[in-house]
């Protein structure tokens, strides 16, 4: 049975968090370069830089994950929209560099504990219509990332400073917490135990969530050398002005991407195994060209590989974490958090070592791993399931 509610908006607030938390990892991409030239940085420290995040992502659900498991997944939201709140207000109004790194710390933990929790919220409450919303929700991550560095190369063209990225930031998420505070607390869908939503009440299988980090782990990890780096390739290896638009490109791609793969959950497996031997090829690729154009034109499929992983992984890992989605989610997102972290900083040393797309295609390599995950996550986990 399903309750409906024409009033029911929660699922919008889940999905507008999402987009946030994309437009927030969209305009910081988009601005490394602006960040770069503003603390004199070279592609090395711009790593860095941009690790502090990813290793603030990598902590949130290490710390976060039980309490968010054993709270009210409402009341979480709702705390960690506050932190955000002002931790992207002191960024955008002050000038200290220790200050920027604190607060994108902050962000970094906020809006990684903000998706996992809003995932897991979602599985919650939707039970029956969650694999569909789920290649949406993905979604919203991908339009916001395809949006910010857009919105930014528009501010940035008129005079404005990369820190009006964290005054958006700052509103979007004030307005967020608004949208929850008026929510009601109740479950939106109830379904009876023998229907097919609710084949994830089994056993919590780790192996299977492992295999399913590892994926994660290295495909975060790529994207985001990539993203945080593609401005920088552009600039520096094309002389070109086109890479604020390939990264707008490589995400609004993903859109598409995951709204098919959230009305294909059954062949998650199938399109994951596809994505992952598509990336490493296509990058392979982007190596050998000279062309600023082209390598703008293979964003395209490049971004919609990219964007059929996550919505695959969790539709995979939901069966495989019992009543335990929250901690699933949290160590996915450790994962792809470390990720970030690792791949990030070393596209930053391989860039300056041995030029940009070199870096990147040695990155795509580590696809080998994901591939025999998942093959292993097939042999052991998923018929054993």
């Amino acid at each position: 049975m399903r309750t409906k509610d024409r009033n029911d908006f929660l699922w919008l607030v889940f999905f507008f968090i999402i987009f946030i938390n994309g437009f927030e990892a969209g305009g910081y991409q988009a601005s490394l370069l602006n960040i770069g030239n503003t603390y004199d940085l070279s592609t090395t420290t711009k790593g860095l830089f941009a690790s502090v995040e990813l290793f603030a992502t990598m902590l949130a659900p290490i710390l976060l994950g039980a309490w968010a498991d054993r709270t009210n997944k409402l009341k979480c939201i709702k705390i960690l929209l506050s932190i955000q709140v002002i931790a992207a207000l002191l960024i955008g109004l002050l000038t200290s560099k220790v200050l920027f790194v604190g607060g994108v710390f902050f962000l970094g933990l906020t809006t990684s504990a903000l998706q996992f929790i809003s995932i897991a919220a979602l599985a919650d409450y939707y039970p029956i219509s969650y694999h569909k919303k789920i290649g949406y929700l993905t979604s919203m991550y991908a339009l916001g990332a395809f949006v910010a560095p857009l919105v930014v190369a528009a501010y940035l063209n008129m005079g404005f400073s990369w820190k009006i990225l964290f005054i958006f930031l700052c509103i979007a998420s004030a307005v967020a917490l608004l949208d929850i505070v008026s929510s009601k607390n109740e479950f939106r869908e109830l379904a009876d135990t023998t229907t097919e939503a609710f084949t994830s009440a089994g056993p919590f299988i780790l192996a299977g969530i492992i295999m399913l980090c590892v994926v994660m782990c290295i495909y975060v990890g790529y994207e985001n050398g990539f993203a945080f780096f593609v401005d920088t390739l552009f600039a520096n290896e094309f002389k070109s002005a086109l890479g604020k638009y390939a990264l707008s490109l490589f995400w609004i791609v993903m859109i598409p991407s995951r709204v098919l793969v959230g009305h294909n959950a059954k062949h998650a497996y199938q399109i994951l195994i596809g994505a992952i031997v598509a990336i490493p090829s296509i990058t392979v690729l982007i190596a050998q060209l000279s062309s600023d154009v082209a390598v703008l034109l293979l964003c395209i499929p490049l971004g919609f590989a990219c964007g059929a992983i996550y919505p695959c992984v969790l539709n995979l890992a939901m069966p495989l974490s019992g009543n335990h989605k929250a901690t699933a989610t949290g160590l996915i997102t450790t994962a792809t958090g470390i990720g970030g972290v690792v791949f990030t900083a070393l596209t930053g040393y391989l860039g300056d070592m041995y030029g940009l797309r070199q870096a990147v295609m040695m990155l795509s390599a580590f696809f080998v791993l994901s591939l025999i995950s998942v093959i292993i996550l097939k042999i052991r986990c998923i018929k054993k399931d």
